[in-house]
């Protein structure tokens, strides 16, 4: 784990950088320091600082809503998937080929930023969500076993299910909570979420918090839809980049 003031200073930044982005459209915490901290270092340490920062902002965008017990009830079969397909998928990133999960977690950050630059079209109708909302949750559990990435497709589905703003929000916080405590499952059981990391993980929670809160001051000032899109740009620019940068150094 780097420990060089220059490290430490480019981690604040990052996570000061990711507050800010959820802090405006209300997510993209973990996409943004998983995608700018995997220039930095192999995506299993990345996603190993990524978790308590992760976990306490989901915790509390999920609590901030009244239906915690409805949507618990509602959304229990995919959260299951999730936690089952993150712990089938974990070995992808926590083994010893981080070339390869840099491409998928570049090919994931660039899919996503793709996806998110194009309204949802049309509803699902609820009558399908027994059957697909435990598909959806067991891909998007192996995607953050691999990656460290828990969006796709959870996100892209959520919008499909014609939730309001504030269901909306508050299922974006369960899904990421329960992927995020998936994930830290995943990485303690193979060894890579050790008490130092802990540690690093505890002191990245404090410029995320105040990106949040600098976020949503500026969101009264700034167009969060034209955000928004340059976002997902940034998405797929850095996540071609990555993939890019992976691809020359395996050839």
């Amino acid at each position: 784990m780097p420990d060089t003031f220059p490290a430490i200073l480019a981690i604040t930044v990052i996570f000061l950088l990711a507050g800010l982005v959820k802090g405006v459209i209300g997510m993209g915490l973990p996409t943004v320091a998983m995608g700018l901290l995997s220039l930095l270092m192999p995506p299993v340490q990345a996603a190993a600082l990524l978790v308590v920062p992760s976990l306490i902002t989901n915790v509390w965008q999920l609590l901030a809503g009244p239906a915690v017990a409805a949507l618990l009830k509602r959304f229990a079969g995919m959260m299951l998937a999730i936690v089952l397909g993150t712990l089938a998928g974990i070995g992808w990133l926590t083994g010893n080929n981080s070339g390869i999960a840099n491409i998928a977690l570049g090919a994931v950050l660039a899919i996503y930023g793709a996806v998110g630059l194009r309204a949802p079209h049309g509803v699902i109708p609820r009558r399908y969500e027994a059957l697909l909302s435990p598909v959806i949750g067991l891909l998007t559990g192996l995607l953050t076993g691999a990656t460290g990435i828990f969006v796709i497709p959870a996100v892209p589905y959520f919008n499909s299910l014609g939730l309001d703003r504030e269901e909306l929000i508050q299922t974006l916080g369960l899904s990421f909570t329960v992927s995020t405590l998936a994930l830290a499952a995943g990485l303690l059981s193979s060894g890579k979420f050790e008490l130092s990391v802990a540690g690093t993980s505890l002191l990245a929670l404090l410029p995320a918090l105040g990106g949040m809160f600098l976020g949503q001051r500026l969101r009264e000032r700034l167009q969060p839809a034209v955000f928004r899109r340059w976002f997902f740009v940034a998405l797929i620019v850095l996540g071609g980049y990555m993939v890019a940068r992976a691809l020359g150094r395996i050839a």
